[in-house]
């Protein structure tokens, strides 16, 4: 088993109520919640900074999209979400 270490966090009372409903939902503990909620938090903030040192080092470069392009791009998202 991984070691792992204790940490201790305030939480108010109404979501502390709704972790324990979701644990006896669950049927898992409060803590093991607690640490898949920041386990996945963390790696999406992970993600997220990793992509933007990327984007960082791309404009370092000089690596840029023409406004067209952007265009392009924005244009298809646009469509897409209708």
């Amino acid at each position: 088993m991984a070691s792992q270490k204790i940490i201790t966090q305030r939480l108010d009372v109404g979501l502390t109520g709704e972790l324990d409903k979701l644990a006896s939902a669950t049927r898992r503990s409060r803590s093991f919640l607690a640490a898949e909620a920041i386990r996945d938090y963390v790696a999406l903030n992970r993600w997220q900074v990793e992509e933007i040192h990327k984007a960082l080092a791309e404009a370092d470069r000089g690596e840029f999209r023409t406004e067209s392009e952007v265009k392009r791009v924005a244009k298809n998202w646009a469509r897409r979400a209708r």
